[in-house]
């Protein structure tokens, strides 16, 4: 349904984790221009929070539209399809309503890259769920895979959405500048919602057992690990008091 080989897929996935590699690369040293570390000279801006619609509803639109296409329709894909699209629609419709981005702006060039990111990512996971991978027996279920990485993609989930919630109560009273956030994992890293998205797309990985998978979770973190570099170096330079023992990414390591 989808016009692309096995070996041709492989080949795309390839070239995709080479470019994962360099991407990583950049945002070591040039930060993404949105939110805290937003910078004039990437062009037009528009609403923050349309920005974040748009570029994230594209997953869970664009597997909507794949899952109808193609030929797989299981259950055990229609699960995967189904924890996908309860991602993105957290992502995209509960998170930016959340986060009080009305006023804000971010760059149209960020919103076209991010466009562009998810829909070869989201597209790399639909070939494969939805025509490549034959579709998954019903006795994957029982699959030590998929058991041990559901259980990891919904720690990561709550654990994405817990972090999300604690920033938000930052701003319960009604201010808009930056605080420590308190509590939680936040007591051992600067940004425990990036480990709890990489930890989600881990799982998801584990639980497809496909080089897709992997793919997207190697992109989630060579995306968000440097961004929680960028913010453990910038809570650190604008807070005297900032916890010297919290580590940016991942609990005493990094």
């Amino acid at each position: 349904m989808f016009f692309l080989s096995y070996e041709e897929y492989k080949t795309v996935c390839y070239i995709w984790l080479t470019l994962a590699v360099i991407v990583f690369l950049i945002l070591i040293f040039v930060k993404a221009p949105y939110g805290r570390h937003k910078t004039k000279g990437w062009g037009v801006e528009i609403s923050a929070k349309k920005g974040w619609i748009i570029m994230e509803s594209i997953p869970a639109v664009l597997l909507t539209v794949m899952l109808v296409l193609g030929h797989n329709r299981d259950f055990v894909v229609l699960f995967f399809w189904a924890i996908w699209t309860a991602h993105y629609v957290n992502r995209a419709w509960a998170w930016p309503n959340r986060a009080k981005l009305e006023e804000k702006l971010m760059p149209l060039s960020v919103v076209i890259l991010a466009v562009i990111f998810n829909t070869i990512n989201c597209l790399l996971n639909g070939i494969w769920l939805f025509d490549l991978s034959g579709g998954y027996e019903l006795s994957w279920v029982t699959d030590p895979r998929f058991t041990f990485g559901g259980v990891i993609f919904f720690f990561g989930m709550i654990l994405n959405i817990k972090s999300d919630d604690i920033l938000f109560s930052l701003r319960d009273d009604g201010s808009t500048g930056y605080k420590i956030p308190r509590g939680g994992l936040f007591e051992k890293v600067s940004s425990p919602n990036y480990l709890g998205e990489i930890i989600e797309w881990i799982g998801f990985a584990i639980a497809t057992w496909s080089l897709a998978g992997f793919t997207f979770a190697f992109w989630t973190f060579c995306n968000l690990a440097p961004r929680a570099f960028a913010h453990h170096r910038w809570y650190k330079e604008e807070f005297s008091d900032y916890p010297e023992d919290r580590k940016a990414l991942i609990p005493f390591v990094i």
